[in-house]
């Protein structure tokens, strides 16, 4: 008896489960597959380059006489003015230098004027007048020397800005040409930053290339700089070992808040007008290219070959392998095969894109 009711039991197990395998199957069977259409629409993408940012001027200030560095007047980090004055070397010898060319100079003139009253009187010749005149203009031309030279002991700011490290101390011993710091004039900064060369020819061919192109400035911080730049100068040669050309972007710099020798990314917006969008999940990867499943007409799917121009969130701007009136599988890319027949379910592509939570403009 006991024998009976389990071959009866398990018969029906048996039977359970292939009635659910064949629901199952069944089910399957009948699977719709989310599809859709790419859609055309005006959009941009933002690209980054790494960029080294430079002041609007950045000089050497050399001693240009030699001799001890008597006064320092301004500190490391310090904002100076036009004209004020930041170094003084020890003047002595330059001062004594003027006295002496001046003396000289008096000497001459006087000269000049006994040969004048003898020339007036016939007792010299012309030629003897001409030359006292020399000798008092080379006596004055000694006298702007020594006032140059003198003035060479006051160094002074050639323009606002701010300075630098100070590499000598008060006492030093200068030589002619000896690195006393550097000054940066930071309200205005050039920043810098390479482009390969399919970029740049995308840039130059452009219907807009003679509009000033505005970007961004993305600062080590992670933060965007508060002003916006213009790409103002293109170099006028490639770089052989990278291929890349380098741009100069000018941003305004009223807090001084960018210094030089700074670095960052600049930030780039790329219109792409008409371009034809997809979903990225409608899309897989097979040895470094990327395909997409496209339906006939018949619902057979084809594995079809694409060619990416740019990436957004969730989106593929696409520019080869595919038109506006194509059908492309969405879901279930992994469970179907190519020349498959299956059954579908169509979605407009803004339904579709709309719940990528993307926003493109």
């Amino acid at each position: 008896m006991t024998k009976s009711v389990l071959l009866i039991a398990t018969a029906c197990t048996l039977f359970i489960v292939a009635s659910c395998n064949s629901k199952k199957e069944k089910k399957e069977e009948h699977t719709k597959f989310l599809i859709t259409s790419p859609i055309k629409k005006d959009t941009s993408i933002t690209k980054d380059y790494v960029c080294q940012i430079h002041s609007f001027k950045h000089i050497e200030l050399r001693a240009l006489e030699k001799g001890y560095l008597n006064e320092i007047h301004v500190d490391e980090g310090q904002i100076v003015k036009k004209g004020q004055k930041m170094f003084n070397i020890m003047p002595n010898i330059y001062e004594a230098d003027l006295q002496k060319a001046k003396a000289e100079a008096k000497v001459a003139e006087i000269e000049l004027q006994n040969t004048q009253l003898l020339a007036d009187g016939n007792v010299v010749s012309e030629n003897e007048l001409s030359m006292a005149k020399a000798n008092f203009d080379k006596a004055n031309a000694e006298v702007s020397l020594a006032q140059t030279h003198l003035g060479f002991t006051n160094i002074r700011a050639p323009f606002d800005g701010i300075m630098d490290h100070l590499h000598v101390r008060e006492g030093s011993l200068l030589d002619e040409g000896e690195l006393l710091t550097t000054l940066s004039d930071n309200s205005k900064m050039w920043v810098y930053f390479n482009v390969p060369e399919a970029e740049y020819l995308d840039y130059i061919m452009s219907t807009d290339k003679d509009s000033k192109k505005e970007v961004q400035l993305l600062m080590a911080n992670n933060k965007r700089f508060n002003q916006k730049g213009i790409v103002e100068t293109i170099e006028g040669e490639f770089n052989n070992e990278t291929g890349n050309i380098a741009f100069r972007a000018t941003f305004p710099n009223p807090d001084q808040i960018l210094r030089h020798g700074e670095t960052g990314s600049v930030l780039m917006s790329i219109p792409f007008n008409d371009a034809l969008i997809i979903p990225q999940k409608a899309t897989f990867e097979i040895l470094d290219k990327r395909y997409v499943f496209v339906l006939d007409n018949d619902n057979v799917v084809h594995q079809t070959e694409i060619s990416v121009a740019a990436e957004l969130p969730h989106l593929f701007v696409v520019n080869k392998g595919l038109q506006l009136k194509d059908r492309i599988l969405v879901d279930g890319i992994r469970m179907v095969k190519n020349n498959e027949k299956i059954e579908t379910l169509f979605a407009e592509p803004t339904e579709v894109m709309s719940k990528l939570a993307v926003y493109a403009e």
